[in-house]
């Protein structure tokens, strides 16, 4: 279900969801053009990724699919893998994942410490839930997604393979279609992960 029949039915908690998604999302995307930009990729600072200002990351396609399917993306950050090396594009692969799951640490924190405050727990709830989802969701070793291309860097031959595939004009459609026909068992290791992190984190 997309964020927009929550529109209707709970504004405030659109809102709050949609920011959340936004704000994480954007997170996620600096982290990758931060990490390339930092091991002297130059690719992310020339297109004005090096940046938190989310609508330098969102995609418009993608984020009109977060709102009418539940699922979606954001822009993904260009790079330079021949400026990087192979270890350097795999830093820069989980640098998004990593700052999710960050985000999701220092959530479960402020959890603890306003314990006491029943709308901050909750909003602090999405939070963490939204970036636990994120950094699981990327790290499937799938086409397009970071995990792919981490899994591309360990293994150089399976990693030409990828590329090749992610070259092709309908590549992305390919993906997105298998993303949705196999949602419901991804859905359920994204929330076995998810309990199991938040219970590592202390929730």
């Amino acid at each position: 279900m997309g964020l927009i029949n929550l529109l209707t039915s709970n504004p405030l908690a659109f809102v709050i969801i949609a920011a959340a998604l936004v704000l994480s999302l954007a997170f996620h995307e600096f982290a990758h053009a931060y990490t390339a930009d930092r091991l002297g990729d130059p690719t992310p600072r020339r297109y004005g990724r090096v940046t938190l200002n989310p609508i330098k990351h969102l995609d418009p396609f993608g984020t009109l699919l977060l709102l009418l399917a539940g699922f979606g993306f954001a822009k993904p950050v260009p790079i330079n893998p021949n400026n990087l090396g192979r270890w350097g594009t795999l830093w820069v692969s989980a640098a998004g994942p990593i700052s999710n799951l960050l985000i999701a640490v220092l959530t479960a924190v402020l959890m603890k410490i306003f314990a006491g405050n029943f709308l901050a727990i909750q909003i602090l709830g999405i939070v963490l839930s939204i970036n636990v989802v994120l950094a699981v969701f990327n790290l499937i070793p799938i086409p397009l997604l970071d995990g792919s291309r981490i899994l591309g860097a360990l293994v150089p031959s399976l990693g030409r393979s990828l590329a090749q595939f992610e070259a092709q004009p309908f590549s992305f459609l390919i993906v997105m279609a298998f993303i949705f026909l196999a949602r419901d068992p991804i859905g359920v290791i994204i929330n076995n992960v998810q309990g199991w992190v938040e219970r590592l984190i202390g929730v």
